[in-house]
């Protein structure tokens, strides 16, 4: 456990799935972690959290325009930033999903840093452990032996809402943000201790307001780590130091508090044990979550494909909705586990059909998140009312920070890793159907092609 009793660090994730991979390499690394839907209030931490020592709060940013950004995070933040930790950490996915128009990761960086105070934003996107790599501000993705570079790769150059066009990050950030961008690539990060630190006052003292870290390996993250802690015992400020970037920052400090002694590495948690049935609903299109649909089909899950076009239209939702929680509840009920799912794969026509449905009802077509996740989550409440099962998986991370909510959940703990960022949570809600809930809430690219037999084991 970490030995000081401040909160060491505070976090908003741009998506649900981003934000339990923060709070997984936390936990797992001796940092006690929960993960809230809503800012908790330091009342609420004392009374029932006393123990943990980093907030997070699973946000829905990735999905929303600038516009809808200023209005939805600076409360978020004002209330975080308030909890007292010296970092604050703007969470966003380690394959930077992101555009001018939607998620855009420089209006969150200009929102932080507006109540943060101005300072030099250190961006650490690399996560090799999630084979997501830097290299030359260039980023890279792996799936299965081939490393992509991410213009290239196949998901998400071809993403539907934010597809990668741009590889290296200062282009791709530049499209967002006026802010000066600089970078410590693998030559500097490669320097000893003293360099890199004398490298960084030099970028700060040539005005550069955004610096993109190299990362490789755990070599990377440990020099970065001991970077951000010097910069955030430095930073004479009311306000916290404000970090952008994926896991790779909580992997950094970790890595650095273990190597100077601040944090233990506590034993790996038990696994859970199988359940006899499992509710899964998916509303990711990523190819890997596509062949983990596969798997079940051949594996004896019930399949159900979701209408999507007729659960986006105000008109027919609530009958489509009611139809579907007939249909699996019969499933349900001659004891199968079930998979409803909205897509499978990128290339799915349903993505199409129901884009193309959006327009003819003259409906923004950037609100199909919002409007499918809302339901898929209103299916699964019902189904877990019904059969008072006590175990069920979100798949796509817009889907998981809609689906949550209708449950009621207000925070979230890792019990036990399945994979990387995505591990079989706690769920805290107010409602005692669903308090204790064991829930998996998964990106759409994590996990292997059995992945879904692993939650119904309870083990990796």
């Amino acid at each position: 456990m970490i030995a000081a009793a401040r909160l060491a660090l505070t976090f908003y994730g741009d998506d649900f799935t981003g934000s339990t991979d923060v709070m997984e390499v936390l936990e797992w690394a001796g940092v006690p972690t929960r993960l809230f839907l809503e800012p908790p209030t330091p009342e609420l931490l004392a009374e029932r959290f006393p123990h943990i020592r980093a907030v997070g709060v699973a946000g829905v940013s990735r999905s929303l325009s600038p516009q809808q950004m200023e209005t939805t995070l600076p409360p978020i933040f004002a209330a975080l930033t308030a909890l007292g930790a010296q970092v604050f950490h703007y969470k966003i996915c380690s394959t930077f999903d992101s555009s001018p128009t939607i998620g855009s990761i420089g209006r969150a960086t200009d929102i932080g840093v507006r109540l943060c105070g101005e300072q030099t934003v250190p961006l650490l996107v690399g996560a090799p452990f999630l084979r997501r790599y830097v290299a030359f501000s260039n980023l890279f993705a792996r799936i299965d032996d081939t490393t992509y570079r991410l213009d290239r790769h196949p998901v998400m150059s071809k993403h539907p809402m934010t597809p990668m066009h741009e590889a290296d990050l200062r282009l791709h950030l530049g499209e967002q943000t006026q802010r000066r961008i600089a970078a410590m690539n693998v030559l500097h990060l490669s320097q000893p201790a003293d360099t890199v630190s004398a490298y960084w006052q030099a970028l700060e003292a040539d005005g550069a307001e955004i610096v993109v870290f190299d990362t490789i390996d755990d070599g990377h993250l440990l020099t970065i780590g001991a970077l951000l802690q010097d910069l955030m015992d430095a930073h004479d400020s009311d306000q916290p130091l404000f970090v952008v970037g994926s896991s790779g920052v909580q992997r950094a400090l970790t890595l650095h508090w273990q190597h100077i002694g601040r944090v233990a590495q506590p034993p790996p948690p038990p696994p859970l044990g199988a359940v006899n049935q499992l509710i899964i609903v998916s509303g990711s299109a990523a190819p890997p979550t596509a062949a983990q649909i596969d798997w079940a089909e051949n594996n004896g899950f019930v399949l159900l494909r979701l209408d999507s076009a007729r659960l986006v239209d105000p008109e027919c939702a609530d009958t489509e909705r009611t139809a579907v929680v007939r249909v699996a509840l019969e499933h349900l009920g001659s004891g199968r586990s079930v998979l409803l799912f909205s897509a499978r794969g990128p290339d799915d026509p349903h993505i199409a059909s129901t884009k193309a449905h959006l327009a003819e009802l003259a409906l923004d077509p950037n609100t199909v998140g919002s409007r499918l996740g809302t339901q898929q989550g209103l299916i699964l409440r019902e189904l877990l009312e019904k059969t008072g099962l006590r175990r069920a998986v979100v798949t796509g991370g817009d889907t998981c920070g809609y689906a949550a909510r209708q449950l009621g959940i207000y925070a979230l703990g890792a019990l036990t890793p399945v994979a990387p960022g995505a591990p079989i949570c706690r769920a805290y809600s107010a409602d005692p159907r669903f308090d204790g809930l064991e829930i998996s809430l998964k990106a759409g690219q994590v996990g292997k092609v059995d992945y879904f037999g692993s939650i119904l084991r309870g083990s990796q």
